[in-house]
């Protein structure tokens, strides 16, 4: 027994120290600081997918290193020979696929960590961690981004309701209807197959936004929705649950939904890039077109549509009902 082992710290023989380099992923270098080259084991050859056909210098690793990366390498590694310590940098290279990968490099600096003018240290594939971190900045950001956005329109929904009440019942009533709609729509929000983002279906918004109005008594079973299968992004589904639930709280004050008798479709066709959604009520009370369009609902919706949805919206009030055409852009819908 050696006097390490009996300190607790048993030597490692050079058949165990290269068992755990390997399970550990670990690939050696070292490098002449006069002349530039570079001597690394097989793992890692491999992890800087380099041939051995050719002297491997420091130049030649360089220009594996990502272009964003490679000045601040360079100016590291030289530091390196006049900053005493141990020293531990993480760069991305460039895979032959064209892959990015993440590698860090640690050793020793200064006289400490040159012999005979030879500097040692180890690299390291970290790109899981790095992927790993990337995902929480890039979820954090969108968190902050989200909560800010649904305080700015949480702010704006009340001063314009308040705006359009008289009555602080009425007030509250009125905001917690749009709220509730806004946090509906976003339940609907998920992940698509295949990394490509956030949707919730259009059909779902409708079904589930209108579901309130069609679920009691003679109300149940009148509201019919038949739209294309498509996704909506997370943005617009915001903009969009904002305009149904307008629609269908006026059809529930003064239009087919304020009468047992009255039906409500909302129907769809996609076409050339647009989507064409019509709102169409039946069997309510004879509509007339309203004295003036400057009212805060219809100031709401024209914002929302135009503005935030970047379609357009007509009314037609016929005899039998008012019918309301909406023609949105499908690539701005999928926002």
């Amino acid at each position: 027994m050696t006097d390490h082992e009996t300190d607790g710290e048993p030597d490692w023989n050079p058949e165990q120290l290269r068992s755990a380099i390997k399970a550990a992923g670990v690939a050696l270098w070292t490098w002449n600081v006069d002349d530039g080259t570079f001597l690394m084991d097989a793992k890692g050859y491999e992890l800087w997918e380099v041939s051995r056909g050719r002297p491997l210098t420091f130049e030649r690793l360089s220009a594996k290193i990502h272009p964003a990366d490679r000045d601040r390498v360079r100016s590291a590694f030289v530091a390196t020979r006049v900053i005493a310590g141990p020293y531990e940098i993480d760069f991305r290279i460039l895979t032959d696929a064209s892959h990015v990968r993440w590698i860090s490099a640690r050793g020793q600096g200064n006289d400490a960590g040159i012999v005979a003018r030879v500097m040692s240290g180890i690299f390291l594939d970290v790109t899981g961690r790095k992927q790993a971190e990337e995902g929480h900045e890039l979820l954090a950001g969108e968190m902050s981004h989200r909560v800010k956005n649904l305080l700015a329109l949480a702010s704006g929904l009340t001063a314009i309701t308040s705006r359009s009440t008289t009555s602080k019942e009425e007030m509250v009533s009125q905001l917690t209807q749009r709220l509730t709609a806004l946090g509906r729509a976003h339940d609907l929000v998920r992940p698509l197959k295949g990394g490509q983002g956030n949707a919730a279906l259009l059909g779902d918004l409708f079904t589930v936004l209108l579901a309130p109005y069609d679920d009691e008594g003679a109300f149940a079973g009148r509201i019919r929705v038949a739209v294309p299968r498509m996704g909506v992004g997370e943005s617009s589904a915001t903009s969009l649950a904002l305009v149904i639930h307008e629609l269908a709280t006026n059809s529930l004050k003064y239009g087919a939904l304020s009468v047992e008798t009255g039906t409500l479709d909302v129907s769809g066709v996609l076409a050339e890039g647009e989507v064409e959604i019509a709102w169409s009520e039946q069997g309510g009370p004879v509509v007339e077109p309203p004295a003036s369009s400057d009212g805060y609902g219809s100031k709401l919706l024209h914002r929302a549509v135009t503005g935030q949805l970047d379609g357009s919206i007509c009314y037609d009030w016929t005899p039998s009902g008012l019918v309301v055409v909406l023609r949105l852009k499908e690539n701005r819908l999928s926002v």
